[in-house]
């Protein structure tokens, strides 16, 4: 699923291109994100809304494909698409956005450490790894990224939030906005069907710790990275340097 660096990827690419389009007479004057959601504002206060969730893309005079959902064509010309093979995301029309956008926690780039602190101190018995992917607590951070960001800060993912540290939390802040931030700088993360508004493959795939690396060497110890489920999802972790706590 495309997480805050995918879906800011595209925010960043589409705001060179569409702002100042029209569509049906309505000029765009922004593209923003809030959370894993991608919004696209028009000059009078109407919002298009998107939520690419398991394979949704968002291309730039693209072309149609079998699974194309929508086609937004611009007066110029120029066209979006919307494209979905699973068909779990969606998109809409809304008069204003502040509901929407209130049903997130802070944003994962945003938050200071006061509040993240404060955050996890209110969950303590809650396992970290899915914490970090709780919207409502942080928005923007999914199943890919807690796992790199776990392994970067040595925790593991199956740690309870009251068993960690002070300097523990701290490092996982810290490597919350590090990571994100590379991710970004590389267009994201390309498992299978993620694009960038340029229907280019994200490059942050070759840079992985552990996702998706079950079975083979962890790059800091060489102990094969195991992986389990916490509620549901995959957690990818490196048994001898992620650490378990008491």
């Amino acid at each position: 699923m495309p997480e805050l660096p995918e879906v800011e990827t595209i925010r960043r690419q589409l705001a060179q291109k569409i702002i100042g389009k029209k569509i049906n007479g309505q000029k765009v004057t922004t593209v923003r994100r809030r959370a894993k959601i991608l919004i696209i504002d028009f000059a009078d206060g109407s919002s298009l809304v998107f939520h690419l969730k398991l394979t949704g893309q968002l291309i730039f005079n693209g072309k149609p494909l079998p699974y194309t959902r929508k086609v937004f064509i611009f007066e110029d010309g120029s066209r979006l698409f919307f494209n979905d093979a699973r068909k779990f995301g969606w998109w809409k029309k809304v008069k204003e956005t502040k509901k929407i956008e209130k049903s997130f926690g802070p944003e994962a780039l945003e938050v200071d450490y006061k509040k993240f602190k404060a955050l996890l101190k209110k969950r303590p018995n809650s396992k970290i790894k899915p914490l970090l992917m709780d919207q409502k607590s942080i928005a923007g951070i999914g199943n890919i990224y807690s796992n790199e960001i776990l392994f970067a800060a040595k925790i593991s993912p199956l740690r309870q939030v009251k068993t960690l540290t002070d300097k523990e939390i701290r490092l996982i802040f810290q490597n919350i906005k590090k990571i994100l931030k590379k991710a970004i700088r590389h267009r994201g993360t390309t498992e299978q069907h993620y694009r960038d508004a340029y229907d280019q493959k994200g490059n942050y795939s070759k840079l992985l710790k552990v996702y998706g690396r079950e079975g083979k060497k962890c790059s800091r110890c060489g102990i094969k990275i195991k992986k389990t489920k916490i509620g549901g999802r995959s957690a990818y972790f490196c048994p001898q340097c992620q650490n378990l706590g008491q």
